[in-house]
């Protein structure tokens, strides 16, 4: 096991589901940018299809402390 494994698993589970889902929302935002596809999200009560070109990358966290 890892450094980083060990000091993941000493972490509450909600840190770790949070960390999860940016990881997984992070892959799904460069997933689309790379397809092209536009991103359905939720905006003022509204479904709205943010096209590919619009889509920033998220920034790197690789495990950094959440805000």
């Amino acid at each position: 096991m890892s450094e980083r494994n060990g000091n993941l698993r000493d972490l509450p589970l909600f840190v770790r589901a949070e960390m999860a889902l940016r990881e997984a929302v992070a892959q799904a935002i460069e997933d689309h940018r790379r397809t092209g596809d536009p991103l359905v999200i939720w905006r003022d009560g509204k479904v709205v299809l943010v096209p590919a070109e619009e889509l920033i990358p998220p920034p790197e966290t690789n495990g950094a402390s959440l805000p």
